[in-house]
């Protein structure tokens, strides 16, 4: 089952066009235009932006609001960083922010992870994002929303996230599970990965379940069982700790947002992901 009747809507995980629609004149609403695309899909999401966005969006540049120290890319943003620009987007305590991305349910929920990342709870992705939107022919505007610096606090919450040690240790002592969101010919090893110099295969003993196996055809997210089925099929044990991961730590958070939708508390995301993992020949790599 697809679409609005299936989502349960939540204001800290996944709300419909419905609600966002009854919602939009809110004034503690704001909105997210999170959309990023790989060089493959052939897509400008800034342009896209301008040229029609939902009323009162702003846009989340996700590889302008990083950390760039690393090398890899759009890493999780110092906090510092996160509230000067968040600030500025017009987004401060008290509000509740909805986020959606171009693709459906792609981008958008990797700046839910960070915002949860940050300590923010009243955060939540579009389901369907701007395509559903579009398609029920919701109104759009040209127009950029004119934002006021606010006040904004963050909390973080290191637990969320992972760096490569932690991941080199969970897959040496199989004490959580490490699921990797990538399509399952990447990770069994047997196509090029899309940016240079990366090895081809997968984290030892991780697991695979495509982050496309929990959306519905609409692009909408499956219901709990749905999501569950998902999981199980994966080889995940929905009882045990998970650390999310994929390529450049981006559809890895699709992971976490359905693992937030079954109540799954104990996950983290692996920000490095496959840029960092292939990228470093002392790591070893599994393929098949």
């Amino acid at each position: 089952m697809a679409g609005d009747a299936a989502t349960l809507d939540d204001p800290r995980t996944l709300v419909s066009t419905d609600w966002l629609s009854r919602h939009l004149g809110d004034d503690t609403l704001r909105i997210l235009d999170a959309s990023w695309y790989l060089p493959a899909m052939e897509r400008d999401a800034g342009a896209e932006f301008d040229a029609a966005h939902v009323p009162g969006a702003r846009f989340f540049d996700i590889d302008a609001i990083a950390d760039h120290r690393s090398g890899l890319p759009h890493m999780a943003p110092p906090p510092e960083m996160f509230v000067s620009r968040v600030r500025a987007l017009g987004i401060g305590d008290g509000q509740q922010v909805v986020i959606y991305d171009g693709a459906g349910l792609f981008s958008a929920a990797r700046v839910w992870w960070l915002f949860r990342l940050m300590g923010k709870d009243d955060v939540a992705v579009l389901d369907g994002g701007l395509p559903k939107w579009t398609a029920e022919d919701r109104p759009l505007t040209g127009t950029r929303a004119q934002a006021r610096d606010r006040h904004l606090t963050v909390h973080p919450r290191p637990h969320l996230l992972s760096d490569v040690t932690d991941v080199a240790q969970a897959a040496k002592a199989r004490d959580r599970q490490v699921v990797d969101a990538r399509s399952p010919s990447r990770f069994r090893g047997e196509e090029p990965e899309p940016r240079a110099g990366m090895r081809a295969g997968h984290i030892p003993g991780s697991l695979n379940v495509h982050y496309s196996t929990l959306l519905n055809a609409d692009g909408t997210m499956k219901d709990a069982a749905g999501l569950r089925a998902a999981f199980e099929a994966g080889g995940v044990d929905l009882s045990r700790p998970v650390i999310t991961t994929c390529g450049s730590g981006v559809t890895a958070a699709i992971l976490s947002l359905a693992l937030a939708r079954l109540g799954h508390e104990d996950n983290s995301l692996y920000d490095g992901s496959w840029s960092e993992w292939g990228a470093f020949p002392e790591l070893e790599v599994e393929t098949g």
